[in-house]
């Protein structure tokens, strides 16, 4: 099993920048395949970027592509997202997840995570 625990979320104008971090502790970080995903209040929670147990394959949101970046740092144990040019849209909690150990293809669908972290609230003023 796997704590996941993200950190880096606060209030920043539209067109600035963020870094999410979400430190992995439990078993070897490179065995999962992990992603991010966020909820706005009043709405579903929605895919925003995934990668492959080593990082190799990434996915990500329409919404985000171009803007966000998904990284590990295997050395630390963390998994990162790095958010550039926020729009208000991108206001949200944004959870860090990580699929089982034996599932290491990247994964869009929230259903196939079965490890969560607590969220950290990231909020985009106009």
């Amino acid at each position: 099993q796997v704590q996941l625990l993200e950190s880096g979320g606060g209030l920043v104008q539209a067109g600035g920048s963020l870094r999410l971090s979400c430190a992995a502790s439990g078993r070897t970080f490179t065995n999962y395949a992990m992603g991010w995903f966020r909820q706005a209040p009043g709405k579903e929670r929605e895919f925003v970027a995934a990668d492959s147990w080593i990082g190799l394959i990434t996915y990500y949101a329409d919404s985000v592509k171009g803007r966000f970046t998904i990284s590990r740092d295997n050395a630390k144990n963390t998994l990162l997202l790095q958010m550039n040019s926020l729009k208000p849209e991108d206001t949200a909690v944004y959870y860090c997840a990580a699929r089982p150990p034996l599932y290491r293809e990247a994964s869009v669908h929230s259903y196939e995570y079965d490890y969560w972290g607590q969220g950290t609230q990231v909020t985009v003023s106009s």
